[in-house]
């Protein structure tokens, strides 16, 4: 039995290091199901007044987080398309949101200058992080811990953030102003896309740029990782959604079609969660999903009637979730 144990053991370690990184497994991941191609809306949410330009799903559940510009954050079960709470306190239009790795705390940046901190199960913002002197337009937390935040606003600043000491631990300054974050997986790198087309790697400790690689021809808009961390796709204001490998920086792929036209400087698109397909939104109000090993569309989602300016997946394999300018949410399956 020690003998069967050390071997599975050594053979978890082998797949979680086959880039050399070891990968914390992310729990509740054997509830991971393959991701189908939507087709259907299953439910049209009027959910914010004016748009709605941050979403995302809590980790391994159904439950979709909402953020708009009428200040106020928003979470339905995509299962009744019900309306589960409502979290206030945000003084600005949420541009950006994400949520800590045990679904505990939800963090949204706002064009208010500052970052607001809630704690789901009370509804109550438990911080108001305070130091950007411009609009924050993108903010993420560290996959390994919920202590780490980052966050970018339009003073060109890009700030580390202590959860548990609630203040600034570190201020990365640059000339260029960052559309998107996101942490590398093991945690110890940012990824930021900027106005002036670059994707950039910085170093969470030292705040040193590690790496930059011109990703579009315009502004980038969005950056996602794959699940596996490996991949990161960028989209631009040139209607290119770029996918890189993480470790060569190289583009593995390249996504683009006639009428998808990315809609703002922060349209988000995004990765599913078995890393097969991408979906993003387009000023006409269409979803385009395209199949990442083939690079072709394979399904357009039509129901929005204004420019879709963000998607997002659920990590349990469907539904898929897009919003509008006007506020409507469409559910997916």
């Amino acid at each position: 039995m020690v003998e069967k144990l050390k071997a599975s053991g050594l053979e978890q370690l082998a797949r979680q290091q086959v880039d050399g990184i070891v990968r914390q497994s992310e729990e509740g991941a054997e509830f991971f199901l393959e991701s189908n191609i939507p087709s259907t809306c299953k439910y049209r949410l009027r959910a914010h007044e004016g748009g709605c330009a941050s979403m995302l799903f809590e980790y391994n559940s159904g439950k979709l987080i909402t953020g708009g510009q009428d200040r106020l954050v928003k979470m339905w079960d995509t299962n009744t398309g019900s309306l589960s709470s409502t979290l206030h306190g945000c003084l600005g239009s949420v541009l950006d949101l994400t949520i800590t790795h045990d679904n505990r705390s939800v963090i949204a940046a706002s064009s208010s200058n500052n970052l607001y901190v809630w704690d789901v199960n009370s509804g109550r913002v438990r911080h108001t992080l305070t130091g950007h002197t411009d609009k924050v337009c993108a903010v993420d937390v560290s996959k390994i811990s919920s202590r780490h935040v980052v966050s970018a606003a339009y003073d060109r600043t890009i700030k580390v953030w202590d959860l548990v000491k609630g203040y600034c631990t570190n201020t990365i300054i640059f000339h260029s102003n960052c559309n998107a974050l996101s942490f590398s997986m093991d945690g110890q790198t940012i990824f930021s896309g900027h106005v002036d087309g670059n994707l950039r790697l910085w170093d969470i400790q030292s705040g040193k740029l590690l790496s930059e690689v011109a990703a579009h021809s315009l502004a980038v808009t969005s950056i996602s990782l794959s699940r596996n961390g490996n991949v990161v796709l960028t989209s631009g204001r040139d209607n290119l959604h770029n996918l890189f490998d993480v470790r060569s920086l190289e583009v593995c792929g390249t996504l683009k079609a006639a009428g998808n036209r990315v809609a703002s400087n922060w349209s988000r698109s995004c990765i599913s969660p078995d890393d097969n397909h991408v979906a993003a939104g387009s000023a006409d109000g269409s979803v385009c999903i395209w199949s990442i090993s083939k690079g072709d569309i394979v399904g357009t989602l039509k129901e929005h009637t204004s420019s879709v300016l963000c998607c997002t997946w659920s990590g349990i394999g469907k539904p898929l979730a897009s919003a509008d300018k006007n506020g409507i949410v469409c559910v997916w399956t």
